[in-house]
């Protein structure tokens, strides 16, 4: 595919990736919001949404690991608890070019317990080793893990210990620690993001507990001001729902973050660079859709925000919306000053 970005300096290893991150969300951080979230940010991780290793092992493989070049670093999730079945589709995500492979270890649905792999596995930190040591000796690229700080009443500091060394005996160095533990029964997915308590101090004392690890902090992060004073505790700060629903905080990453000198591209700026990808998807076959869904936030907070998002909603899932509708909305945008 052809690229619209520029290339992408390398980074030193004080300014490592982990060091800021998109968090892996279900339904939202497919390949066309990394490549939107890469447009403004060309040193975040980004992540993938969690894939499970059944649908990798039995189903369309192609589809679920593909990724635009211009997304690296890119880190792919795995959900699964068979260590082999792991270490095959770890290998496939570095056949593909991934530059992370992660278990996740932290969502609570109902159905990722149902195929045991999630939070519950929290509950089974001698499974979760296993899982580890079997992806590691598939793969040259890293194998994280990412987990809450607890389950259920089964949330004391002791037993987060446990379940840190356990899988770091078996060669994690990185763990993207939730800092709300999880709740297997009685709460919703989206409730278990708000209802437990944040409880960043269990997070900031892995990290003096376990100082050879590499801790990265998530939850409920708002702002790059919040960010650098987790930073100050942990390795690294991982950022959902804010990151998605104001993407446009990611412009100021690369400069406040990772000291780079770069310039910061405005909200228009970064559309420019959007609508050759937009096309290309629409060549395709895509929806219009399929793509802008993911820049709704883009002017959250502005004058114009809220036209510009309604005016994408209502007709971007149209048949034959182009890219003449995401220049519509734009004109909700400009405000004259006189």
């Amino acid at each position: 595919m052809n690229s619209t970005l520029a290339p992408v300096s390398p980074i030193s290893p004080s300014h490592a990736p982990y060091r800021f991150s998109v968090a892996p969300m279900m339904d939202w951080t497919d390949r066309h919001c990394r490549y939107f979230h890469r447009l403004l940010s060309k040193n975040a991780l980004l992540y993938t949404e969690m894939v499970t290793t059944g649908a990798l092992i039995h189903g369309d493989h192609q589809r679920f690991l593909q990724f635009n070049a211009e997304e690296h670093p890119v880190a792919l999730q795995l959900g699964g608890s068979n260590p082999r079945e792991l270490a095959i589709c770890a290998k496939m995500a570095e056949d593909y070019g991934y530059d992370e492979v992660n278990l996740n270890v932290g969502c609570p649905s109902d159905r990722v317990q149902n195929g045991r792999f999630g939070a519950c596995l929290m509950l089974e930190p001698a499974l979760v080793a296993d899982c580890v040591a079997a992806m590691r000796a598939a793969v040259s690229i890293p194998v994280t893990v990412k987990s809450r700080i607890g389950v259920d009443d089964h949330d004391s500091y002791p037993e987060l210990v446990h379940f840190i060394s356990t899988v770091a005996a078996a060669g994690c160095q990185q763990f993207i620690v939730h800092a709300r533990k999880a709740w297997l029964s009685g709460l919703s997915p989206k409730q278990n993001r708000e209802v437990p308590p944040l409880q960043y101090e269990l997070v900031y004392q892995l990290k003096i507990d376990f100082p050879e690890l590499k801790i990265i902090l998530n939850g409920g992060v708002t702002s790059l001001t919040q960010a650098e004073q987790i930073l100050a505790h942990v390795d690294g700060v991982m950022v959902g729902r804010e990151a998605y629903q104001n993407p446009y905080m990611l412009a100021a990453v690369d400069r406040q973050l990772f000291a780079a000198d770069v310039p910061e591209l405005s909200r228009n700026e970064v559309v420019a660079l959007l609508m050759p990808y937009i096309e290309q998807q629409l060549h395709a076959g895509l929806r219009l859709n399929t793509v802008v869904r993911h820049i709704l936030g883009l002017f959250h907070g502005q004058y114009g925000g809220r036209a510009f998002r309604r005016h994408l909603s209502e007709n971007a899932t149209k048949a034959g919306a182009d890219g003449s509708v995401l220049s519509q909305a734009l004109t909700f945008t400009i405000h004259d000053v006189y």
